[in-house]
């Protein structure tokens, strides 16, 4: 089945939204020191590609192309939103990379100081919980939104994300294999990737085949992205990747091109992203098409 909008136009759309749900995230009866839902919203707020959301909401209409199965995604692409951006608050403080931009605006700590930035994260995480469970509010069954919190809690934890930045930290200037950086690469980046593709196929009713073919297309397509990241940060455009570029050699991280060299970095790219795109014809979902041209896209993309 061929789509009846451009992929630029549905990834517009679709940010628009995800965009509009988050300025309504944070409940305002709620009783949030200001500065600290100031804060928060700061970086919530700043803009980027909304890849993880989008594909929550994308993986949920690939399986079911009833309207109600992408409202109800919308809360838990919300919560992936703020994971993402709690650990970008903390990846930015001088404990970590030390940065000053991200997303072409000044680093959350540069603006609120650490100690805020620190808290707003913590709120961030905590609160992309609660976002969870009001998809059970929009019809989403009790047990498809306990299956997700217990998804997000692993792959966004110790054994997921925050193994891979754990790793990351330190094996800096210490990663001399292609499966130790495999490792940093799939748990810190993929693993969030491998999350909102799978809670968006749950909310649509995906079958457990199913999700055993989207897990592996998002973890090689989470693969991609990160490889991808790493030749940016080479050779990509500061003005479009809103943070200074050339970042990981000043860093002396080990990288993808610095292990493999270029030329095998953009070729492991495609192969990846085309073993993703065979996973996912293996899901034989009902309208799999943006989730084929979001992982093109990806491929070619310059920021």
């Amino acid at each position: 089945m061929k789509t009846s909008v451009s992929t630029a136009d549905y990834l517009t759309r679709s940010v628009l939204e995800i965009e509009e749900a988050l300025q309504s995230s944070l409940p305002l009866g709620w009783d949030i020191p200001p500065k600290l839902r100031e804060s928060m919203m700061y970086s919530l707020e700043a803009g980027g590609k909304r890849l993880r959301p989008i594909l929550v909401l994308t993986a949920a209409e690939a399986v079911n192309q009833d309207p109600k199965a992408r409202k109800q995604a919308m809360p838990i692409a919300c919560a992936i939103e703020m994971i993402h951006t709690y650990s970008l608050v903390h990846d930015d403080l001088p404990a970590m990379d030390n940065d000053d931009y991200r997303r072409g605006k000044l680093t959350n700590h540069k603006v609120f100081g650490e100690a805020m930035a620190i808290l707003a994260g913590d709120g961030l995480l905590t609160h992309a919980f609660y976002a969870v469970t009001q998809a059970s509010a929009l019809g989403a069954s009790p047990e498809t939104t306990l299956a997700i919190v217990a998804d997000l809690a692993k792959l966004a934890g110790a054994a997921g994300m925050v193994g891979g930045q754990v790793a990351d930290i330190l094996g800096e200037q210490g990663v001399t294999s292609l499966e130790e950086l495999e490792y940093i690469h799939l748990h810190k980046t993929s693993d969030l990737i491998v999350f909102s593709v799978l809670a968006g196929a749950r909310i649509g009713g995906a079958s457990q085949q199913q999700l055993e073919s989207l897990q592996q297309f998002a973890r090689k397509l989470g693969l991609a992205f990160q490889i991808q990241d790493d030749i940016l940060d080479l050779i990509g455009d500061e003005s479009k990747l809103g943070k200074p570029v050339q970042s990981d050699v000043e860093q002396q991280k080990v990288t993808y091109p610095y292990l493999i060299g270029m030329d095998e970095s953009l070729a492991l790219v495609e192969r990846l992203t085309q073993d993703a795109k065979q996973a996912l014809a293996e899901a034989k979902l009902a309208t799999p098409d943006y989730l084929l041209a979001i992982a093109d896209y990806l491929m070619r993309r310059d920021h």
